[in-house]
């Protein structure tokens, strides 16, 4: 598993805080509002996005495009299901882990 922290310049440079998620035939999935990439393998990645935590899981998936100055990542593979693990903005006791380990 590897990490990526996509850095944001200063605040006056930072764009709008939007998301958008567009699936192309199941096979690509391009995400926008990335912030970090919590880690990756070939059957999932853990993002953390402007509006919380999604896991992308999937088949032979690989990241093809990281553009870091925009916050915007491109996976290929087969894509199985997309979930948000919890709501923008707020905080849960268990932690980001937590959640994923149920």
């Amino acid at each position: 598993m590897s990490q990526y922290h996509l850095s944001q310049g200063p605040v006056t440079d930072k764009p709008e805080q939007n998301q958008n998620i567009v699936v192309k035939n199941r096979k690509m999935i391009e995400i926008t509002g990335v912030s970090h990439i919590e880690s990756f393998d070939h059957e999932e990645f853990l993002l953390e996005t402007v509006m919380g935590f999604l896991a992308v899981k999937g088949a032979a998936l690989k990241m093809q495009n990281l553009n870091v100055a925009q916050g915007v990542v491109t996976i290929e593979g087969k894509i199985f299901e997309i979930s948000y693990l919890n709501e923008p903005g707020k905080e849960s006791g268990k932690g980001f882990f937590g959640k994923l380990f149920k």
